[in-house]
């Protein structure tokens, strides 16, 4: 058999190699065998040293003609069998588009959330600022500047978190330079008094902090809003229409409103401001005690003694605040009968809202 006749018979072998290559990995494989230090077409390249000189060209012809189509057979191949693979995975991974999406939940805000930021936007709507201030806070801000005598009930131990030192000291407490965890929102209206001269009208939102027990009535932390005005010309007038205002916004235009007088050493005078109870129309149910109302929040006009905290003359202005608990807001708009279902995380409950 001539040269010419082996390289040929090598060339349909090789070929036929390269065609039965099933994977990547075999087409690697034929390639060094047929291309590599010691492959087939490798050791015929290395031999041409030995055919005559006048046979060196013909033959050098044929076998870089070999080379060449095992290299495109080579590509050809990985070529098929990437598409092969490619077409596997489609098929593997096809999506049935008949079949029902799946949904996942979507995260919403949590109701006193939710109704914390309803109630900013109602008074942002008539022209009061949001404003913030620290949860921890001195004695002098929650207590005094209020106008809270030194024996005021609620600055005692049994009624405010106070901070200690890491002694447990709590004999050294006292003064108004001790540090506690504010029971009211009333300190950012001081501290706003402080920096900003008058008209005000500002809108506090934040949690406080009272050491009470929980039940259906009370928590330890909550989240308040408080509402403070100073302006020029202020009178009960102001207050009382926009508390209406307030309740109309947030129960709607059937509830009727209330205000009963009542003491608070922020204000002078004061009342406690009730809403028509919303399941007996008023009427009278265990709901309400039988008595058609519905306690909601406290107000009343600033006490001129406050004033003289901040360096603003109550001969020229006047003003209200008010305060209310989100929680409990909550609890008489949805008849909710409990402020610890609030906050126990039930999502049965809360998916309600």
């Amino acid at each position: 058999m001539s040269l010419l006749e082996t390289i040929e018979e090598q060339r349909a072998l090789m070929l036929a190699r390269i065609e039965a290559a099933r994977s990547n990995s075999d087409v690697e494989r034929v390639r060094i065998e047929l291309l590599g230090k010691k492959g087939s077409l490798t050791t015929l390249l290395h031999g041409m040293g030995q055919i005559s000189a006048d046979m060196r060209a013909t033959v050098g012809k044929a076998v870089n003609q070999l080379r060449d189509e095992v290299e495109a057979a080579l590509t050809e191949r990985r070529n098929v069998l990437a598409a092969k693979e490619l077409e596997a995975r489609i098929s593997a991974e096809v999506i049935d588009i008949t079949l029902p999406g799946r949904s996942r939940p979507i995260g919403t805000q949590h109701l006193i959330s939710r109704l914390t930021a309803e109630i900013s936007e109602i008074f942002r709507g008539i022209g009061y600022q949001v404003v913030e201030g620290r949860e921890v806070e001195t004695a002098y801000y929650n207590f005094t500047a209020l106008n809270a005598p030194p024996d005021h009930p609620s600055r005692s131990m049994q009624d405010t978190f106070y901070i200690v030192d890491r002694s447990g000291d709590i004999e050294a407490i006292s003064g108004e330079t001790d540090v506690l965890l504010r029971p009211q929102t009333s300190p950012v209206q001081i501290r706003t008094m402080e920096v900003k001269r008058p008209p005000l009208y500002i809108l506090a939102p934040g949690r406080v902090y009272r050491r009470d027990t929980a039940d259906p009535t009370h928590l330890p932390q909550f989240t308040q809003i408080e509402g403070l005005v100073v302006d020029e010309g202020i009178t009960f007038g102001d207050l009382k229409g926009t508390l209406e205002y307030f309740c109309r916004q947030v129960f709607g235009s059937d509830r009727r409103t209330r205000f009963r007088p009542h003491f608070f050493p922020f204000t002078e005078p004061s009342a406690e401001v009730d809403v028509s109870c919303g399941i007996c129309g008023g009427v009278g149910c265990r709901s309400c005690g039988g008595t058609g109302w519905l306690e909601i929040l406290g107000c009343g006009m600033v006490d001129p003694n406050v004033y003289g905290f901040v360096d603003i003359d109550p001969e020229v202005y006047s003003g209200f605040a008010f305060g209310m608990g989100v929680e409990r807001i909550a609890c008489l708009k949805y008849n909710i009968p409990d402020l610890r279902m609030l906050l126990e995380g039930d999502m049965r409950f809360l998916r309600q809202f």
